[in-house]
């Protein structure tokens, strides 16, 4: 990908950022460090704006680490969920040989063989009664995920619509300011 080169307004001041990613993806980023800028220039009167691009840069991180935190959680849950079904797969590869054995054992007698021919069929239907609701389970989680998305998607419009109405209300207060410098 080309080198993007793009002028981003933060808090008030334009900047030239070049970058690698696309022009969407800084300006989305610009507008991340603008608005995090404004919300702590909002709840601290009469900071400099060092001083808020300090407090914005360790408010990001702390996002970032806290990110970062979470995708580890996730990552060892996950490593956990992987060894926990090798174990049960290793559980239910014995169960089966051992069922099978079992059942080799007992072909002699017609009536255990319905029994565990009954045993059987539970055990189907148990394992269809699981799959269906980890099948539900599943659909579950995607709704959950898509409903996350879609609150996040609107925030994001909503922190777009937010900026946009700043942007008009400083283009209005700069009109007025000049205005009245011209009149004074």
């Amino acid at each position: 990908m080309d080198n993007n080169k793009v002028t981003v307004k933060i808090y008030g001041q334009e900047y030239v950022i070049a970058g690698d990613k696309s022009r969407e993806h800084i300006i989305k980023v610009a507008n991340y460090v603008d608005t995090k800028m404004h919300s702590i220039g909002h709840a601290i009167n009469k900071a400099s704006s060092s001083s808020l691009a300090a407090l914005s840069a360790v408010n990001i991180a702390d996002e970032y680490f806290e990110a970062i935190g979470k995708i580890a959680e996730v990552e060892q849950l996950n490593q956990q969920l992987v060894k926990d079904s090798e174990h049960y797969v290793q559980l239910w590869d014995e169960a089966k040989s051992k069922f099978i054995q079992y059942k080799q054992d007992e072909q002699i007698v017609t009536q255990q063989k319905e029994e565990l021919m009954q045993t059987i069929a539970e055990r189907d239907r148990t394992i269809l009664n699981l799959k269906k609701e980890a099948k539900l389970a599943e659909e579950e989680r995607q709704l959950a995920s898509a409903e996350a998305i879609r609150e996040l998607e609107q925030k994001c419009k909503e922190m777009e619509n937010n900026f946009f109405d700043l942007q008009m209300e400083n283009i209005q207060l700069k009109s007025e300011l000049d205005r009245l410098k011209k009149h004074s």
